[in-house]
């Protein structure tokens, strides 16, 4: 079952009276979140019962090593995450096994948020799960919980693999919430190619988050990265020392990173009142028990409206009035938004996009099952229609062994860390302090090209640092603490080739397809840019290796008849399919539940593979994500949207807010805005 209602509407309470009921009788109960702290606000939740029968415990990275065999031997309510599931509890299923023997529900809260590659993984852990449930003979009932879910049945039987039924009526009582859409002033600074540029929506949130606090509004503000938590707490903090020396102290940073024990101090301290302002990442956006709230500020759009209505509903619980407001950043979508707000309002939430079948994601899900027991024909009605085919290339590999009983895992190396399920894969680079030699982390192999390149600005757990060297033979990034007042963004180049176009349809006069293409792409430099500002210091180059990348993608053709009145308007071809290229990557997330990150795109005049001007949108992930295919699916509004956010825009030549893009590897030129308003009129122009 699923339950898909809004925020505060008791979702909490329809999974906890079963759950309860069955650990009073004998049974056992497993409790699946995205994130630590909705499993510590869950765990109190149920702690504040005070039912004697009922033994919850969170099993994840916080839970010392002492805790963790009573937790196995005694808790009969285990909060945990996908994480430890698949690293822990599933690879050392026989120390759990009385857990199994009695498990009969199994609460998946907030699954809007396993999506893309993550989701993937995660369907497939899930999978894995009712496998090791069904040896000791339990089969759980499944409840999975969500406010923001398009499709819920549907989205619950990909995530799942079972039939679901769906709950959707929601009665409860709400208070209104007035939404404001916001876009920063433009500032006297110019940006590449002379380009307006607007004031950062890291300080305009920062101001915003300082008046409200002043006016004993209790806000959370929403970010994108833990820098920025930082970066806005700073300056709320500054601006309110300037009125009052008390004020500092009721605003302060939140994200991950931190240790248990202040995340904890930090959420009571929000709920008592004691912190009136508080700016997070996405790590308080889940259903943590915040009432109280009076406002959310945004900083940029989230990603999905899943995510814009979760943040939206943290402020107005308890049926209270509340004030949302989303700040655009200098980007296609954001400007897009704020000048259509019908993007957003009467709209309904994205679809749960992922792709367990993903061979790159079945692959290691299979040999970690095997490694748990070994797999026969039975199960792979389980693991789905691909994995014969998947199985067959890892045997080829030597990954596994085929024998008469089954599938068998013969390597020494634990099966489970071939899928990382929050990343995409590749040797971890280690960074490392240079003074003291001190391990700080890892980045993936192919994230480290632009997380961790030499230059890059690095931060961890709210310590900044700068990469003074990558070594990727060593698998090693060096860097020192510094304190920047500049952010890094690298820029690559890109080659594509079509291996295969798998699905096709006309689109206008060309042809739109969807297919499997080879990417090659390489980091050619970084881009510095002031944080307070947005002003661009400087473009630094960097000698960086070429990378290679099977995925799929969507793309469009124009035949030469389409394209020649626009050659002979004295449009730039390359420009104008260029300017559309980056204008498209960056209205896809509407459509999408992707990043503008997750994607790349290529355009050319003529492609050496379809002979025609082309361009392409594809998935920056290892076989695909599904974004490309979701973008086949909603072309005509996808593209359509990318045309009025071109032409809405203020700007004479093209901006941030348009056609400009931070990774291009081109400098951003050649750009043609006109051209790229002519060209996707003719795309979009029926025959």
């Amino acid at each position: 079952m699923i339950i898909a209602t809004g925020t505060a509407s008791g979702k909490s309470l329809a999974y906890q009276v079963p759950a309860v009921s069955e650990i009073l009788s004998g049974g056992s109960v497993l409790y699946l979140t995205p994130t630590k702290a909705l499993a510590a606000d869950q765990l109190r939740t149920v702690r504040d019962l005070k039912l004697a029968q009922v033994r919850p415990a969170t099993y994840d990275g916080d839970t010392p090593p002492e805790e963790r065999h009573w937790v196995r031997r005694h808790a009969n309510y285990v909060l945990t995450n996908p994480d430890m599931l698949h690293r822990s509890m599933l690879p050392h299923h026989a120390a759990w096994s009385s857990f199994w023997r009695r498990l009969r529900v199994v609460v998946v809260d907030e699954c809007h948020g396993y999506r893309g590659v993550f989701g993937s993984h995660v369907a497939q852990i899930v999978r894995r799960l009712r496998r090791i449930c069904a040896k000791y003979g339990s089969h759980p009932v499944f409840i999975l919980v969500s406010a923001t879910v398009s499709d819920p049945a549907a989205a619950a039987m990909r995530l799942t693999g079972l039939e679901m039924a769906e709950v959707t009526t929601d009665t409860s009582p709400r208070g209104s919430t007035t939404f404001a859409l916001w876009e920063p002033p433009l500032t006297d600074l110019r940006g590449e190619g002379g380009a307006p540029v607007r004031r950062t929506v890291t300080a305009e949130t920062a101001d915003l988050l300082s008046d409200l606090v002043i006016d004993d509004v209790r806000t959370l503000a929403f970010v994108r990265s833990r820098r920025a938590a930082e970066t806005v707490s700073l300056i709320a903090r500054g601006n309110l020392e300037e009125i009052s020396p008390e004020l500092p102290a009721r605003v302060a940073a939140y994200r991950a990173g931190y240790l248990a024990e202040d995340r904890r101090v930090l959420e009571k301290a929000l709920r008592s009142g004691a912190i009136m302002g508080l700016a997070t990442t996405n790590a308080l956006e889940l259903g943590i028990d915040v009432s109280g709230l009076d406002a959310v500020l945004i900083a940029g759009w989230p990603g999905t409206r899943a995510s814009l209505w979760q943040q939206a509903g943290r402020a107005g619980r308890d049926g209270q009035d509340a004030l949302t407001i989303l700040i655009a950043r200098d980007d296609p979508l954001d400007t897009y938004i704020v000048h259509h707000p019908e993007a957003l309002f009467g709209q309904p939430v994205e679809a749960i996009v992922l792709d367990p079948d993903n061979p790159y994601v079945l692959g290691p899900h299979l040999c970690a099952a095997a490694a748990e027991i070994p797999l026969t024909e039975a199960d792979l009605p389980v693991f789905g229609p691909s994995s014969e085919e998947v199985l067959d290339d890892l045997v080829r590999r030597g990954m596994l062994r085929r024998r008469p009983q089954g599938w068998f895992w013969t390597r020494r190396e634990r099966a489970a860390n071939l899928a990382d399920i929050r990343g995409s894969g590749g040797h971890p680079v280690h960074v490392v302090e240079s003074s003291t030699g001190r391990l700080l982390g890892t980045v993936d192999e192919p994230s480290s090209h632009t997380a961790v390149h030499t230059g890059a600005v690095h931060l961890h757990q709210g310590d900044t640092y700068l990469v003074e060297q990558l070594d990727l033979d060593a698998g090693v990034a060096l860097v020192s603490a510094a304190d920047p007042d500049y952010s890094t963004f690298a820029r690559d180049l890109t080659d594509i080739s079509v291996m295969e176009s798998l699905r096709s349809h006309p689109l206008g006069p060309g042809e739109l397809h969807f297919g499997t293409v080879e990417v090659t792409r390489q980091v050619v430099s970084f881009l510095k840019r002031r944080v307070q500002t947005g002003e661009v210091l400087g473009d630094e180059p960097l000698d960086l290796p070429p990378r290679t990348l099977r995925t799929r993608a969507v793309w469009y053709t124009l035949p030469d008849t389409a394209v020649a009145p626009l050659v002979a308007e004295g449009l730039d071809l390359g420009g104008a399919a260029h300017a559309a290229e980056h204008a498209s990557i960056g209205l896809l997330p509407l459509f999408a539940t992707c990043d503008r990150w997750d994607i790349g795109g290529v355009s050319t005049e003529r492609h050496p593979d379809t002979g025609l001007l082309t361009v392409f949108v594809y998935d920056g992930h290892e076989g695909g994500a599904g974004f490309a295919e979701r973008g086949y699916a909603r072309a005509l509004d996808w593209l359509t949207a990318t045309r009025e956010a071109i032409a809405s825009c203020e700007c004479e030549r093209g901006c941030p807010s348009c056609i400009q893009s931070p990774k291009c590897g081109n400098g951003n030129e050649p750009l043609d805005k006109q051209g790229a308003l002519h060209l996707l009129a003719t795309l979009l122009n029926p025959t």
